[in-house]
């Protein structure tokens, strides 16, 4: 790793995953992150007020390294639309779960999304059999219920299933302990065209791919675009679109991405996502950009150590990324942090954006607010040994 100082300013794109969450509590996740990193490794950073944008966003100002580095951060914001997603009634949403589980059963994908990971199938997995047990509890209830009721008068004993909607607005309310109509909503997206993005977010993707350039005409050394879980897939797609239109210039930013936590299969595996394939292809091609994919088999939610491009089935001869690479949880992490966190499976899943106590060469906050560009912080960088780089996908067309 060249310890030269090169990036003096720095643009960051921060694109979230499938999160309804207004954007504020990424900057107070990175402001009190950065905080607990920069008094573990003995370097300075400060979140300040933005400058005056359009969008979302915040000012870093650091002092690692031997350098003073200003960041400025700006979060690619499609919380409106995930919000959209979920506003479906209880049975609306059982219907989801069906066409769902249908799809990615009826297409093998499930099946060989199993080959890779087990624990985001698992995760995936989860809020069906999580909503089929709240239907059973309801319906248990409502034929005790209809019991009693029958020693009064047998007809009554239909009167039972009142209480069903009931019961499953209970469960509803408390889905911010369970996560079970969140993730069923995540995952029915995903699903709902068969791996093709919806005109919204395509139409959003093109906002978004309109920014990037604005900023890679600008006059700072480095634009970072980060994605993670389901905002990893959405990078691919906008940086490949990015290039596509010849929109780096020669002499302008260096152009880098981190995807993290990355969930690329369960979509990539879907039969309509030719256009994230034709993406993930082209763009594991370029050297326009420096592509870095960080995961860890300690986060249940991503395909931990799968290279998202081979495991699709679609690496072309001439693929140089991503450098697939491990935030290592079991050793980044003291083994009394590790206890704290190992059963907390959505906190582990943002691990990536937090602070470790036990560092090594993957911190979050000296690539984002560090002196070095993503290429240099990782020159000469091994790829994880225990990668997956097996094709697996049953469909790698990149056109219909």
């Amino acid at each position: 790793m060249s310890s030269e100082p090169k990036v003096r300013r720095r643009r960051v794109f921060y694109i979230p995953g499938y999160d309804p969450i207004p954007p504020r509590r990424y900057r107070e996740l990175y402001r009190k992150e950065s905080a607990a990193q920069a008094t573990i490794s003995g370097y300075e950073v400060k979140v300040l007020q933005a400058k005056a944008q359009a969008h979302f966003g915040w000012n870093v100002s650091a002092r690692l390294e031997g350098a003073e580095v200003e960041s400025a951060f700006e979060v690619l914001v499609w919380s409106d639309i995930v919000k959209g997603s979920m506003d479906q009634g209880i049975w609306a949403t059982y219907a989801q779960l069906i066409r769902t589980a249908t799809i990615y059963i009826g297409t093998g994908a499930l099946f060989r999304l199993m080959r890779l990971r087990k624990g985001p199938v698992i995760a995936a997995l989860y809020p069906v059999g999580f909503l089929l047990v709240q239907l059973g509890i309801a319906l248990l209830a409502a034929w005790g219920l209809g019991r009693v009721l029958a020693l009064w008068q047998p007809w009554a004993a239909w009167g039972g299933l009142l209480v069903v909607p009931f019961i499953l607005e209970w469960f509803r309310r408390l889905d911010g302990r369970f996560f079970a109509y969140y993730l069923m909503h995540d995952y029915a997206y995903s699903a709902r065209y068969l791996g093709a993005n919806p005109p919204e977010l395509e139409a959003r993707m093109a906002e978004f791919t309109a920014e990037i350039a604005q900023a890679m005409r600008g006059d700072c050394d480095e634009v970072l675009v980060v994605g993670h879980s389901s905002g990893a897939h959405l990078g691919v797609s906008i940086l490949a679109d990015l290039i596509r239109g010849g929109q780096v210039p020669d002499r302008g930013p260096v152009l880098s991405f981190l995807s993290l936590g990355q969930v690329v299969p369960m979509v990539s595996f879907l039969p309509r996502a030719h256009r994230l394939r034709a993406d993930l292809a082209y763009l594991s091609a370029r050297d326009e950009v420096t592509w870095v994919d960080v995961t860890a088999p300690g986060d249940g939610c991503a395909f931990a150590l799968c290279d998202p491009v081979a495991v699709s089935g679609v690496a072309p001869q001439d693929k140089r990324w991503p450098l697939v690479i491990s935030a290592a949880f079991t050793q980044t992490l003291s083994p009394e942090r590790w206890r704290a966190l190992r059963w907390r499976f959505f906190r582990l899943h943002f691990q990536y954006l937090c602070a470790f106590d036990r560092p090594k060469d993957y911190d979050y906050f000296r690539i984002t607010a560090g002196p070095l560009t993503l290429a240099d912080r990782f020159r000469g960088r091994v790829p994880s040994k225990s990668r997956i780089e097996r094709a697996t996908s049953g469909y790698t067309s990149l056109a219909p």
